[in-house]
């Protein structure tokens, strides 16, 4: 038996060295596939969200807010009422101050895509909303002051000449509450708390800072 066949021969030297060169390269190759997967999972789960619609942004911030009160007015309407009775042989007068208060409300609830509009280019959203709605006058009876005329004025004449002041107030604050510089107040007011509740989701939504041109019907549209 030839033993020399046995024993394995050993490699060129020539041929160690590439051997060794890439072992000792396997474990960087090997970190650098870890790193890459792990770049690539951050990637994943920390990448940014892709910027939405900024219309639907806008109607997102409106649904919560069906009926926005954007102002409120404290009126104080002066008015007088008669009474006669006994065939006009008893009169009486009275004269009233009834404080009362008007709300101004937007009904968001109308505001929809066709009317609002997005400028891309500058960053500009357009809002038309519908025209403000004024509530009905709320009479502060409990505050309210009264001066009577007459020689002998009955409890039911009193009655009634309260009762027909109070309607007369309440006409009267309807009427107050139409004076266009309160319809300018009211829609400034309205415009600038449109402009504050959309600033705030645009910019969280990654817009930035987004210019708001608000107008009202009724009136030409400016910002």
């Amino acid at each position: 038996m030839d033993l020399d066949r046995l024993t394995p021969s050993p490699l060129p030297s020539a041929q160690v060295q590439p051997v060794r060169r890439q072992l000792a390269v396997l474990p960087w190759l090997l970190f650098l596939g870890a790193a890459a997967i792990a770049v690539w999972l951050a990637w994943l789960i920390w990448r940014p969200e892709p910027i939405g619609d900024p219309l639907a942004t806008s109607l997102v911030a409106f649904d919560k807010q069906d009926r926005l009160t954007v102002f409120s007015a404290e009126l104080a309407p002066v008015v007088a009422s008669d009474d006669s009775r006994l065939f006009g042989l008893v009169t009486s007068r009275q004269v009233a101050v009834i404080p009362a208060r008007v709300d101004y409300a937007i009904d968001l609830g109308r505001v929809g895509r066709d009317r609002m509009r997005w400028d891309a280019a500058s960053k500009t959203l357009t809002v038309r909303l519908p025209a403000l709605e004024v509530t009905r006058p709320n009479l502060d009876e409990a505050r309210a002051q009264y001066l009577r005329e007459g020689v002998w004025i009955t409890r039911a004449a009193q009655d009634k000449l309260t009762r027909d002041n109070t309607k007369l107030a309440e006409q009267l604050a309807v009427q107050q509450a139409a004076n266009p510089v309160l319809l300018g107040l009211a829609r400034s007011a309205a415009k600038d708390a449109i402009r504050q509740n959309l600033a705030i989701p645009l910019q969280v939504a990654g817009f930035g800072d987004v210019k708001l041109s608000v107008s009202i019907d009724g009136e030409a549209a400016r910002p």
